[in-house]
């Protein structure tokens, strides 16, 4: 009788033995994975010969996953650049003769312009969506927000004429109730949201030493 040996690299021989492409998740995240399913209004029970709830949730994701914010603004003729308020600048206001529009400079914030009758989910339910069953940790959920370019100087003086807005991917991590206001983290270059020692932020960031 002879025991069975185990050649040194048979994790190679695996590799070369993949048969097609697999279906297994290969990217790596941060946010849960029903933090990118959307709401849709359709019942649980459906009748013979109409669309699943599943398919269309499917759907519905796929779809807006194809959809960027920035491109549609940009096709309205909008430039995010100059949706954030600036200081005002006396000195390079342009005249009625130089035909440049605006001739007022944006002073009103987004805020303003919010409306919320249409929304789909309470700032609580976004929140939740970072809850996976069985876990306790909250996870970060997935957005975008207008943010300036410069961490540095967008925090000391956030309507900095030298800022620049874009469009960035960030992790939602928590939301405030008095202020309105979300607290978001931006994703690095591998689309994740992590601390300064590699770990995910969990929780909004408070640790359990508070």
């Amino acid at each position: 009788v002879t025991t069975f040996k185990m050649p040194e690299d048979f994790q190679s021989i695996l590799d070369k033995q993949l048969i097609g492409p697999t279906t297994e998740n290969l990217i790596k995240s941060d946010f849960p994975a029903q933090s990118f399913r959307p709401k849709v209004q359709i019942a649980f029970q459906r009748l013979p010969g109409q669309c699943p709830r599943a398919i269309e949730v499917e759907r519905k994701r796929r779809l807006y996953l194809t959809f960027d914010i920035a491109q549609l603004l940009a096709s309205k003729g909008i430039d995010s650049n100059e949706l954030m308020p600036r200081h005002h600048d006396p000195d390079n206001i342009p005249t009625i003769r130089e035909r440049k529009d605006p001739i007022f400079p944006v002073y009103l914030p987004l805020k303003v312009f919010d409306n919320k009758d249409y929304e789909c989910r309470t700032p609580e339910e976004w929140i939740s969506l970072g809850l996976e069953p069985g876990s306790r940790d909250r996870k970060p959920v997935p957005g975008r927000a207008l943010l300036p370019t410069d961490d540095v100087l967008g925090h000391e003086d956030p309507k900095n004429q030298k800022l620049i807005y874009k469009w960035i991917d960030v992790g939602v991590l928590d939301y405030d109730k008095e202020t309105e206001l979300y607290l978001v983290h931006k994703t690095d270059k591998n689309g994740l949201v992590q601390d300064e020692e590699g770990r995910t932020i969990l929780n909004g960031g408070v640790t359990l030493e508070g």
